[in-house]
């Protein structure tokens, strides 16, 4: 690997992983995939990447341990921490344990390379007041709990205490990704 373009990938969802690897491999960079915490550790053992990808929510693991792993290899690796669950509590923590950002997906190629290139923060980013949406928390609620149940419409409901034709409905006017 070359030690300046050199990035662990650390994403559970497998076809986005690859993704992300073809484009990240077309901008010359050596780039490794694990999928878990523990092909991390496997991957470690033979390199340290100058860069790191991962993706907060690793089944049923969390990728701040994963952070915690790569800060502590390399204290000036540049980790930026990807999420379909944002929250500031986990911005925080992820921040603390040494990652650099913390991106919302979805992200591209584009938004990593330019988190990786900030090493400072930006005391122009413009302050909102804007709330999240009651819409918006149901929807996050629904799909964080159908990755729990992988993607099963009948237990999701249960959990959620809705009718299970109710969460069809809703899922009709929503697209999962």
């Amino acid at each position: 690997m070359k030690p300046d373009r050199s990035l662990f990938v650390v994403e559970d969802d497998a076809t986005f992983a690859r993704t992300l690897k073809r484009s990240f491999e077309k901008r010359d960079y050596d780039v490794v995939i694990c999928h878990d915490r523990d092909a991390l550790l496997i991957a470690l053992e033979t390199a340290v990447p100058a860069y790191a990808v991962v993706d907060l929510k690793l089944g049923a693991g969390s990728g701040l341990e994963c952070v915690k792993l790569l800060g502590a290899r390399n204290p000036s690796m540049r980790i930026v921490v990807l999420t379909g669950f944002a929250s500031i509590a986990t911005a925080v923590e992820a921040i603390k344990l040494g990652a650099c950002h913390y991106l919302a997906k979805p992200a591209n190629t584009d938004d990593i390379e330019a988190a990786f290139g900030r090493a400072e923060g930006d005391v122009s980013v413009p302050l909102t007041s804007r709330p999240t949406s009651i819409k918006n928390l149901e929807w996050e609620r629904i799909h964080e709990t159908l990755v729990e149940t992988g993607f099963n419409i009948s237990e999701t409901a249960r959990r959620l205490g809705l009718h299970r034709r109710t969460l069809a409905r809703k899922l009709e006017k929503r697209v999962v990704q």
